[in-house]
């Protein structure tokens, strides 16, 4: 009886325990369960891939197939749905269990965000002007630098950009501040770090660029604001399963254009016809055709970019892995780089506290062509009736000749090598406190290591060890003499750190109708500039040793050769330390009002001009929230706003530019014969020498009609730079050094600006979106004397220094004239016996030789206009874009044609097939004057791409796969007679094609997408 009661009770037990499970349960059950559904677009058009996140949980998973769904929550629970492009949604589950959820795609009106100097802020509420490029709407193509994706993107950004796989863009922003070469760029800022170098991103890794074109915009980073703010901003994880996607293409590139040089044929006939012929040593039977040789007939290119991203609503990261390769189109020209990318970002505290690290790694391996701008000019004059090799295999070289050159040999039998190492690292802590406030630290570490080896063999050595070195304008062009024999090899190392802490208090706080943002932050930067050393040797046992092994070499058994150990490079320590601050006023969306302040504080500048303070203040009116804008009709959108800020130029110093500096002079003399070096000043004191400031005045209107189908914006600008920076001559009787300097100048810039961007169709199987954008700048040189101290004459700039041309020069920079004005001699045609005359100063026809002051003001370099048009279709899963950008009003002076233009030389080297009608007896046909300036306008289709995205969920385990083709630079229509119309544009002397243009090059690419759940 006991046992039954024993048992009985066990088993009462048990039915209870099984009964509370099946309540459990039941309970459960009604408080989750399972929610599916299908995520489409406004199109009604799937979304595959999106990330679906139950809001508060660890819950996520991603659309598949159709845009379906299905994950567990309860009633209550709020489901996140977010995907590249698209605005993030949000749905609260209700009792039921089956959802249809319409996504909308990112807005690209004023609502958008757009990242300013320590802070981010909707386009409805700027004052200033700011210009945003999506990561999608970049140039593409086999592209290696970033000035490039931007060509024709961004009215008032003048880039150019030859073929040179090495070589960066010139950019330009609102015309010149500067008159200082090499200060002319803007400065770019990735994910807030400043100064970062851009070549560290792949283009896949961007996400946006904005542009701050005005002072208000970039005063808040001071005294390296007056080139204009890049602020570039990387692809971020997303809450959501993880997201694998390729990226990828393969590229063929060939020569868009070349010079029409004669062949042997064509140079014998025009020789014969004037009674003249070939040397022996010259006429060896060949037919060479010398671009042929230097340039490769086809240049590949390849871009591999793998990527992962994803994470929880805590916790997201995103990584990176890039491949690019691009030979030059020059023979033994390359580019090849290695980009990593990592970065996650951490919420805690209830999400209060985020944490975020961002690591970038690039590897670069560039071949460079060594002294490139002789191998191309002599590519052209080389005689088609020559070998690049003899019988024997070996190059053939006229060494009678001076300045003659096999440039096939020089690039074979020279070599010249970069290696690059860039890291850069990020932690940035924002911490949300109450009553608005939040806190920012950002601390950030770059370091860029270069190694550098060049060597040029034994055939160098001895064939072209005095060889014409080509630089870039305004640089004048001089004989290298190569000392040493059998190989001279040089190898140097250097590094640059570059160490930032930033730290910045934001308050965000709304009282009724009033909204204010404020900013105020310190700023602190350490850069360590030059930290290596170079070293040089010859006397090599075999030309196999290159740059390798220096130690090989015995430099000391050939007579007055010295180891270079690289003087001209000094190591530099750069310390600056910044305070700002910034207030944002808004008052019921209407009226907005923005002002801010840095002082900046550096070592480079005089004792007693340490700090500077730029100044901003801007103000708008959004007239379209106004009560009697409401029935506008047409007009939807309309935005007034106005500013004014000075930012400064610190580009180009070093802690030492201010000081006085003793050195070597000559030697000193006694009895008639030297003793002992002389020691002097080589460089003058000047402790009041300042940052040059930029001062710029914008208006601007944007307005959208038809219910944001066409909106668009006009900005006027006034900018003017005041003190500039230059070196000039100065007696030696009131100062140690022959040279000083000072701030002396200053120059204005005028200009508009206009974007129109429309959606003229939109249905659901076809739309078309178009963008126009144009923009005109007037640049003038002020004065170059604003120091009563000084009288600075007008300078005559670039000397090309072509044979019988010495000292001739092509620019000058003068007051009242824009940089890149054209002073030269003005070509009055030929006379009867076929001479080519010239207008005297006194307007008289000459053909004796001219002198400076027969030189006359005939045009600038600059364009007068900028346009770019872009167009994008869709037609089911077709896509097509197609990109147009143009340069009106240009001048560039030919100066490669004007030395190719000498028939009277054509038995020693070549020339083109235009000059076969010229006389020989015209002794002045190649004299630089307006002969050769010429329009160098242009249109071109730059860019045109068309893929085809296959249905979504046609590959399980494949969100998306698109397949397309790009063609670069299709066609270009210009009056120039040269190889092509991009000519620099950068530095002092914009618009000179001298023997220095790298060719472009025509690119057919084929790629592939495709991303993975």
């Amino acid at each position: 009886m006991r046992f039954k009661c024993t048992r009985l009770k066990y088993s009462g037990i048990f039915m209870l325990l099984l009964l509370l499970g099946q309540v459990f349960n039941v309970a459960n059950a009604q408080t989750e369960r399972k929610i599916t559904g299908n995520l489409v677009d406004d199109a009604k058009l799937p979304i595959v891939g999106a990330s679906v996140t139950v809001k508060g949980t660890t819950k996520v998973t991603s659309t598949g197939a159709g845009g379906s769904f299905s994950i567990t929550a309860k009633t209550g629970d709020k489901i996140l749905f977010s995907f590249l492009g698209y605005q993030t949604k949000e749905l609260t589950v209700t009792n039921a269990s089956t959802y249809q959820v319409i996504i909308s795609e990112a807005s690209s009106s004023l609502t958008d965000v757009v990242v300013v100097g320590y802070g981010k802020s909707s386009r409805k509420t700027l004052t200033s002007s700011i210009s945003t490029v999506k990561g999608d709407d970049l140039n593409r193509g086999a592209i290696s630098d970033v000035g490039q994706m931007l060509q024709g993107k961004v009215p008032g950004l003048n880039i150019t950009r030859n073929g040179d796989p090495n070589q960066n863009a010139a950019i330009i922003m609102r015309g010149a501040s500067t008159l200082r070469d090499g200060a002319q760029s803007p400065l770019f800022v990735i994910d807030g770090v400043v100064g970062a170098d851009i070549s560290i991103l792949a283009p896949d890794d961007i996400a946006t660029i904005d542009v701050l074109k005005d002072a208000a915009a970039a005063a808040i980073y001071g005294n390296r604001a007056a080139n204009g703010v890049i602020m570039v901003t990387t692809k971020r994880g997303v809450a959501g399963a993880a997201q694998i996607a390729y990226t990828g293409y393969f590229g063929i590139e060939n020569v868009s254009n070349r010079y029409d040089m004669m062949d042997a044929d064509q140079l014998k006939a025009f020789l014969a016809k004037n009674n003249s012929a070939l040397t022996p040593a010259n006429d060896k039977g060949a037919n060479t055709n010398w671009q042929d040789e230097v340039q490769r007939s086809n240049a590949l290119s390849y871009n591999h970019n793998v990527s992962l991203s994803g994470g929880t609503e805590k916790t997201t990261y995103n990584a990176s892995l890039n491949y690019f390769k691009q030979n030059g189109i020059i023979k033994t020209s390359d580019l090849n780089r290695f980009i990593g990318r990592i970065g996650i970002e951490q919420k805690a505290l209830n999400d209060k506290l985020k944490i975020g690290l961002n690591i970038s790694n690039s590897v670069t391996n560039a071949n460079l062509v060594p002294y490139r701008n002789t191998v191309l000019a002599q590519m052209l004059t080389y005689l088609p009736t020559s070998p690049v090799k003899n019988p024997d295999g070996s190059y053939f070289d006229n060494l009678i000749q001076t300045s003659y050159y096999n440039p096939v040999s020089m690039l074979e039998n020279g070599t010249e090598n970069l290696k690059n190492k860039n890291i850069l690292g990020n932690l940035t802590v924002n911490l949300k406190l109450p009553f608005g406030f939040s806190y920012d630290v950002s601390a950030s570490y770059q370091n860029s290591q270069n190694v550098y080896g060049a060597f040029y063999n034994s055939i160098y050595t001895s064939r072209y060890n005095n060889v014409r070195n080509t630089p870039e304008p305004p640089a004048t062009p001089t004989f290298v003499n190569l000392v040493g024999k059998d190989g001279v090899a040089v190898r140097n190392a250097y590094q640059n750190t570059n160490k930032i802490i930033e730290t910045y208090l934001t308050w965000n706080k709304k009282f009724g109708d009033h909204d204010i943002n404020a900013v105020v932050g310190y700023s602190y930067q350490q850069s360590l500039n030059n930290d290596g050393f170079q070293a040089t040797s010859t006397n090599f046992p075999i030309n196999q040793v290159s740059y390798n092994n220096l130690s090989l070499g015995n430099p000391y058994a050939v007579p007055d050769f010295r180891v270079d150990f690289n003087p001209g490079v000094t190591y530099q320590e750069i310390l600056m330390i910044s305070d700002f601050a910034r207030v944002n006023y808004n008052y019921k969306n209407k009226y907005l009002i923005q002002g801010s302040i840095r002082k900046d504080g550096s070592n480079v500048f005089g004792a007693n001009e340490k700090w500077g303070y730029f100044p901003s203040v801007g103000a708008a009116w959004n007239i379209d929230q106004e009560s009697f804008f409401k029935n506008t009709g047409v007009l939807k959108t309309l935005k007034l706003r106005g500013s004014y800020g000075i930012a400064g130029n610190s580009l180009g110093f070093a802690p030492l530019t201010t000081k006085l500096i003793y050195g070597q002079v000559g030697q000193f003399y006694y009895n008639g014969s030297p003793r002992e070096g002389a020691y002097g000043a080589i460089q003058n004191e000047n402790p009041d020498l300042r940052w040059e400031k930029t001062a710029t005045t914008n208006i601007g209107l944007d307005f959208g009609l038809f219910n944001g189908r066409l909106s668009g914006s006009v900005d006027v600008y006034d900018k003017k730079t005041t003190d500039l920076i230059l070196t000039f001559g100065v007696d030696n009787n009131l100062f140690p050094a022959g040279s000083y300097t000072a701030n002396v100048g200053s120059l204005s810039n005028k200009g508009i600006e206009v974007v129109l961007n429309g959606t003229p169709i939109t249905t659901n199987n076809f739309s078309w979106t178009t963008g126009f954008n144009l923009a005109h700048n007037q640049n003038k040189i002020i004065t170059l004397s604003d120091d009563p101290r000084f009288n600075i004459e007008d300078r005559l700039t670039v000397s090309p220094d072509g044979a019988g041309q010495s000292g001739l020069t092509l620019q000058i920079l003068k007051p009242g004239q824009p940089i890149g004005t054209f002073f030269t001699f003005k070509y009055a045609g030929k006379d009867a016996n076929g001479v080519s005359q010239y207008y005297d100063a006194n307007g008289n026809l000459t053909k004796t030789p001219l002198t400076k002051t027969d030189y006359y003001i005939l045009g600038n370099a600059q364009p007068k206009a900028l346009l770019g048009w872009s167009n994008n279709l869709r037609y089911k899963n077709f896509d097509l874009s197609i990109f147009m950008r143009a340069a009106l009003g240009v001048k560039i002076m030919n100066v490669t044609r004007a030395d190719l233009f000498r028939p009277s030389t054509a038995q020693f080297t070549n020339i083109p097939v235009e000059v076969e009608n010229e006389s020989v007896s015209d002794f002045n046909s190649y004299k630089y004057s307006s002969r050769f300036l010429e329009n160098g306008s242009y249109l071109r289709l730059d860019n045109a791409t068309l893929g085809y995205t296959f249905k979504k969920g046609l590959i399980p385990g494949v969100n998306s796969i698109r397949l397309y083709t790009t063609a670069n630079n299709l066609f270009v229509i210009t009056g120039y007679k040269g190889i092509d119309p991009e000519i620099n544009q950068g530095g002092t002397a914009p618009g000179v094609d001298t023997n220095n243009f790298y060719p472009k090059t025509r690119t057919f690419l084929f790629g592939l997408n495709v991303s993975f759940n």
